[in-house]
């Protein structure tokens, strides 16, 4: 069953920010985190269960799966009863502790 994706105001920021700065900054390849942070939706949509659980005490189920081609993951949890992916944060790889959520 697919899901829909609901995408939360800080981690919509989060992505434009991100994407704005891969557009300056990796000339060789600009589009790679927007297509990426695109798989990933399309992952956890179609495979809400596959992400890797992350014990947070105010999101139960928080799962989070790795862009590994541009080293961010997505935070999101399942609400299966409304049939949709809650995307909380999208986070870089090479931040020591997780996002504030």
């Amino acid at each position: 069953m697919n899901y829909r994706v609901r995408v939360a105001p800080r981690a919509a920021a989060q992505i434009r920010k991100a994407a704005g700065w891969w557009l300056r900054h990796r000339s060789k390849a600009p589009a790679a985190f927007a297509e990426e942070v695109e798989r990933g939706f399309q992952l956890i949509q179609s495979l809400s269960g596959i992400g890797e659980r992350v014990s947070h005490p105010e999101h139960p189920g928080l799962r989070r799966v790795l862009l590994d081609r541009v080293h961010y993951h997505l935070y999101y949890v399942v609400s299966a009863d409304e049939q949709a992916v809650d995307v909380l944060a999208v986070w870089h790889t090479s931040r020591g502790s997780g996002p504030s959520l």
